[in-house]
């Protein structure tokens, strides 16, 4: 009954969306090409500036997060910067298989000017089916591009497009190792006691980015999504300079108000010490770390 009633509100919520998406603001070109930096697409797609390299996470320009185009969860909030506008894409990290994450017409696009991916064991079929060159990584392995050291990290999710492929690919964060900087994404993740294994191999952390949304009904949300409240805490585990919350206000997937997870986190920052180390952007905004 819980989930039915679920999935029916998400249905209306997708014909007669809520209010409360993410403020966007225009993009500014010159931000766009400092370094280090990061840029808020939407979603979980974020532009990054780390040394000689720049990639985007979780790419999803797509109206709606759905195998079609005439239902699913819909965009509240268009694409903070056009593809075609980036200073440079070098290569694209892929957390999981989840349409709001892993969209196959963004990723056909970005194929076809021959950018490659690197996803986490499994995925590589996906991004081979629209002609992308890929690299598979399961947690704890590493490739490295020109300056940059990816390490692909431990998640607590699940994944899975249909019915018939539930967890057969893995689902990951990502640690990207720089000479001055390290950048760490998220994904989508549970809280796990493992994320503070992640400092103690890989840190520290410069520039934490962790999803802060859909996290309601608890009983359903709270193995796979964090909360505010633990973002913060796993800021705190992998102990981040600086934390950025994203995966919120540009898809309506859960019973939380869209405009409530921003606040909640802002002020768990607050309360756990990080007032003046954790931030929240507007789509189309650019900040450097």
């Amino acid at each position: 009954m819980g989930v039915s009633s679920f999935f029916w509100r998400r249905i209306k919520a997708s014909i007669a969306p809520r209010p409360g998406a993410a403020p966007r603001v225009p993009y500014d070109p010159e931000a766009l090409a400092r370094n280090p930096s990061v840029s808020w697409i939407g979603h979980a797609t974020l532009y990054v500036r780390l040394g000689e390299l720049s990639f985007l996470t979780d790419p999803m320009y797509s109206e709606r997060a759905s195998p079609v185009a005439f239902a699913g969860p819909k965009r509240l909030v268009a694409p903070g910067v056009p593809l075609a506008a980036l200073p440079a894409l070098d290569f694209v990290l892929l957390s999981h298989d989840h349409y709001d994450h892993t969209d196959l017409p963004t990723l056909r696009i970005i194929a076809a000017r021959g950018i490659p991916c690197v996803v986490p064991t499994g995925m590589g079929e996906l991004v081979r089916r629209v002609g992308g060159r890929v690299v598979e990584l399961g947690w704890w392995e590493s490739v490295k591009l020109g300056e940059l050291q990816l390490h692909c990290v431990p998640a607590q999710h699940f994944s899975g497009r249909g019915l018939t492929d539930r967890n057969r690919r893995l689902w990951a964060g990502w640690v990207v190792a720089g000479a001055a900087r390290r950048f760490y994404f998220a994904g989508d993740t549970g809280y796990f006691p493992g994320l503070a294994e992640i400092a103690g191999r890989l840190g520290p952390i410069d520039l934490a980015a962790i999803p802060i949304g859909a996290y309601l009904p608890t009983a359903m949300m709270s193995r796979i999504h964090l909360n505010p409240e633990e973002a913060v805490r796993v800021a705190s585990d992998l102990g981040a300079r600086q934390v950025v919350g994203m995966h919120w206000g540009t898809f309506d997937l859960a019973d939380e108000p869209l405009d409530e997870p921003p606040r909640r986190f802002l002020a768990a920052a607050a309360r756990q010490g990080f007032a003046d180390r954790a931030f929240i952007m507007r789509v189309g905004e650019t900040r450097g770390f």
